[in-house]
């Protein structure tokens, strides 16, 4: 696998959030489907329980259940009782082998993980330390991902866009004392591949993203938020291509509308596709969440003390 002359290796991970899923199995399903496409990570939302799924309990069955992609729980850190989230996701990290990862649901929040202690002798190196996730695409939230996150989120709507915040974002970075190269800016899209190809469309790329506040039919993801793609998977890899060519993305973020239909022709559709022409990677680099994005084991980032 080679990067884009300029660029560094591209990033893919999706979403596996269902409504009416009643049971842990079909979440599972879906991380083994995305890990058979080589995707950095999926991300799992915590729901009201009853009927939301509880993140960290899910991805926990699915550790055993997977041997290589990152499993990040979208958890908030309630204030009563705060060491609750990040000794989950500790849990998780240690029962995944440093796959786990946690997606900050409150960007202020996101110094609340603690420091890593050291690992044993007999785990990986780069485990005991999860992944920071947080969305950045709120320009409030923006010194909090610069400063703590391993992975920021962006949901913009055109490559100009993304650029812009991605650049600002590895500027804070470097003012709070981080190498701009130890954070991973991915943008974020609902997909929905649907309705066929558009690339013989004359100026298809602009049609395809729109805004979208929110999807729900059937069985598909509700209350999404973010710009909306709509097309075919090869579509998905030529814009996907793009804007990682353009530099104004480390990768993407996907959300599927409908994610057993979504997220299968992205794997067999959209990521064949952009391994065929050298652009994904065809194998993990390694064992753990960390050396999928290329990070180091807490990497350049600050801790809440400043360490």
């Amino acid at each position: 696998m080679t990067s884009t002359p300029g660029r560094g290796l591209l990033h893919l991970a999706a979403a596996v959030d269902q409504t009416g899923a009643d049971s842990a199995d079909s979440y599972v399903e879906l991380a083994r489907l995305a890990e058979s496409g080589g995707l950095d990570f999926v991300t799992l939302d915590d729901g009201p329980s009853p009927p939301g799924p509880d993140a960290l309990r899910v991805l926990a069955r699915a550790a055993p259940a997977t041997r290589r992609i990152g499993l990040v729980a979208t958890v908030a850190a309630g204030p009563a009782e705060p060491w609750l989230v990040p000794a989950g996701v500790a849990g998780l990290e240690r029962e995944s082998r440093g796959r786990a990862g946690w997606r900050v649901r409150e960007p202020a929040r996101a110094a609340v993980l603690p420091a890593p202690a050291p690992p044993p002798a007999e785990e990986a190196p780069s485990s005991r330390d999860p992944v920071r996730v947080v969305d950045a695409t709120d320009p409030p939230d923006r010194a909090a991902a610069a400063r703590y996150a391993d992975v920021a989120l962006v949901r913009v709507a055109g490559s100009a866009q993304a650029g812009v915040v991605r650049t600002e974002l590895r500027s804070l970075a470097a003012g709070f004392g981080r190498n701009p190269d130890a954070l991973r800016v991915l943008a974020g899209l609902v997909v929905d591949l649907g309705d066929g190809e558009r690339g013989s469309e004359q100026g298809w790329g602009a049609p395809l993203l729109a805004p979208v506040r929110g999807l729900g039919r059937g069985g598909r993801r509700s209350a999404a938020r973010g710009p909306l793609f709509r097309g075919g998977p090869v579509d998905l890899a030529e814009l996907i291509a793009a804007w990682h060519e353009d530099g104004t993305a480390d990768g993407f973020h996907l959300t599927p509308v409908d994610p057993r239909r979504d997220l299968e022709r992205v794997v067999n559709g959209t990521v064949a596709l952009l391994q065929h022409r050298g652009r994904f990677r065809t194998f993990y680099p390694g064992g753990t969440l960390r050396e999928h994005l290329g990070l180091s084991r807490t990497g350049a980032r600050l801790r809440a003390g400043g360490g």
